[in-house]
This record gives structure tokens, sequence and C-alpha cells, in this order.
């Protein structure tokens, strides 16, 4: 199923009228995770899910990590059982990073085969070593390029999610922090051309500040895009890992985050209580205003993700544990170059 049927009710006042069967006061949520570096490290991620997907997830998806065809392999098998085996409603992310249409078509084909209905839709980082993103011969330069690609080669079949910036792409953030009215405006407009061309879903890039999200969805309205919007939210469970993300994402730390956390970043259960307080305010806020649906980026770990919702009256305490089922051994290829990989995932690869 797509994820944009598969949530129905649940989406916000612009995404159309489909209940997919839900009371549409019920909100929902989704887990991102990233593909481990090693084929040994697959049944350690499966498990997790597994008890992810205990508490009913609307879809779980998977970061993309641009390398050789083993890594390729490695990510695609990943997402295969995420469907098969953990049998969650699975999207695949996919960049165009070092990819040739080739390489893109055969992730698609793949996935396509597996039963996964589901894409987010990337450029990706520039290769290793550049400042900008070039695309590699044959290959695509934008995330409106891979859209276009993937709705003009598979029709109907795929859903595909692209992602929103709600404080602007980072390329066109500037040294004081802020993207111009003019550089936000063409992100806009950039935006509504990826819906346009056959995207039915937005993802946005972390925030801290929930009123720049609430500004960019009604922002979004007024430039003529009515798919759902979906919220992607980040606790704090490390101050060194809060740093990292933000400088990365260029993301703006209100004022009141930054004295909460000051003088308790050396605390590193503090931090982590203050990231689940903070992330369930914010939550209740967007729910609040009417949007219903929640996407937690979770870094592999469950445990913050997992207060936030309790904290929302999302999940339950008690929870009945489900395990998997037997799973055959992973049919990857090892994964040789120790080729850089971030807990960052989905926001390092976020680019147009």
């Amino acid at each position: 199923m797509k994820v944009i049927e598969n949530i129905g009710g649940a989406i916000d006042g612009g995404g159309g009228d489909a209940n997919g069967g839900r009371n549409k006061r019920e909100a929902v949520f989704s887990f991102e995770f990233f593909t481990p570096r090693k084929a040994a490290e697959v049944d350690g991620l499966l498990d997790l899910i597994g008890r992810l997907v205990a508490y009913g997830p609307s879809f779980c998806d998977l970061t993309w990590r641009s390398g050789s065809l083993a890594t390729d392999d490695l990510t695609l098998d990943v997402a295969g059982k995420m469907q098969n085996v953990a049998r969650v409603e699975t999207m695949l992310h996919l960049a165009c990073t070092n990819m040739p249409v080739q390489r893109i078509d055969r992730a698609l084909d793949r996935i396509k085969d597996d039963g996964i209905r589901n894409v987010l839709a990337l450029r990706g980082d520039p290769p290793r070593g550049q400042d900008k993103f070039i695309p590699v011969p044959d290959g695509f330069g934008s995330g409106l390029e891979l859209v276009q690609h993937i709705r003009a080669k598979y029709g109907d079949y795929f859903g595909i999610t692209v992602a929103g910036y709600p404080e602007g792409h980072p390329d066109v953030i500037g040294s004081d922090g802020m993207a111009s009215d003019e550089a936000y405006q063409n992100e806009l407009t950039y935006l509504k051309r990826k819906v346009d061309a056959g995207a039915d879903l937005i993802i946005t890039q972390l925030f801290f500040d929930t009123d720049i999200f609430l500004k960019f969805v009604n922002d979004c309205r007024q430039v003529g895009i009515t798919c759902p919007i979906v919220p992607g939210i980040m606790p704090i469970a490390t101050y060194k890992g809060f740093v990292r993300m933000t400088r990365i994402c260029k993301t703006k730390i209100p004022a009141e985050v930054s004295a909460a956390l000051e003088p308790i970043k050396h605390n590193d259960e503090a931090v982590r209580n203050y990231g689940i307080h903070l992330g369930t305010e914010m939550c209740r806020k967007i729910l609040a205003s009417g949007i219903k649906t929640l996407h937690m980026y979770t870094f592999n770990k469950e445990a913050s993700a997992l207060a936030v919702l309790m904290n929302l009256g999302l999940i339950g305490e008690a929870r009945v544990s489900r395990s998997l089922p037997q799973r055959h051994t992973a049919k990857v290829l090892p994964v040789e170059e120790d080729q850089h990989h971030n807990a960052c995932a989905l926001e390092a690869e976020k680019k147009c």
C-alpha cells in the first residue's frame, strides 16, 4: 500500500478527502532508520524494527547510502526484510549521488519485486571531496528529475515522497543563519514543481522552532501545495549529537532551547530527558494545529521516540513485545569500503 493511502484520514487539512478507514481525528506516527554499515548488523536492526512495529506505525522508512553495488544490495536487502519480514509498510530513500540511471532503475526494480510501493526521492549530498553536486554521467542532478523519471517509467505504482525545508534548504541559508526571502520563495516554488511532477507527500527536515514549521505549512498552502506535509521530529538524545545535527542542517536553535541545554550539556541523562520533554511539547503544538502525522527520527534507537509518543498518548506503556518470525540469512554482499556513515543520514542526504 502507498503511504499516502495508509495515513488516510490523519492527513492535514490540505491533503484531500481520503480517509483510509481511519477517524479523521486520529493521529498517526512513523519511524525512520538508517542502513547499517555492515551486513552483520542487519539482524540487530530488524530486531529493533520488529519491536517498534508492534506499536503500530503507519510506515517506516530507511535511508539510502551512496556507495558501491554492494552498498546498494545491503540497503535493498534491509528494505525488503522490513516490508516482508517485519511486515511494515516500507519507504526507501533513493538519492542521486553516484547513481547513474541504470543503478537507480536496478534499485526501483528490486523494491518493486519486494512489494515496496514507496520512495523518498532525493538529490543527495555532493560526492565525497566535492563542494557542489555534480551528477554522474547518465545520472540526475536534482530530486525533481528523479521524481519525473520515476513517474515516467513506473507510472502510478510508487508513492513518491520528497523533502521539505521549513527554514529553507541548507544550501541557501546564509552566514546569518537565515535564508533570504527570495531564496525561501524559490524553495517553495521548487517544492511545488516536485509535487506537480508526481510527489504525493512531503516529510520535513528536523526543526526545533514549531512556529517556523507551522508557517512553512501555511506558506506551502499559499503557493498551491495541497499534499500532506509531515513534520520530521528529532528528540534530542545527546548534546554532542544535537550540536552536530544542527550544524549540518543549519537549523535554528530557539533561545529557550539553548538556555535549557547549556547548564546540563555534560549530563547525558538530563539532556535526554529534556529532549523528550521538548519533543513532546513540540508534537502537542503540532497536533493541536490540526496536523495529525508525526515522523520520528530514531537514529536506530528506540527510547526517546517511544517516550515522546507515550507522553502524547499515542502508544501505551504495556504493549506486548512482538518477536519477528524466523528469517533467512541476509543475501547481501559484504561492504568492503569504510565509507563515512553519519547517524544524521536523512538530514545529510536530503538535498533538493
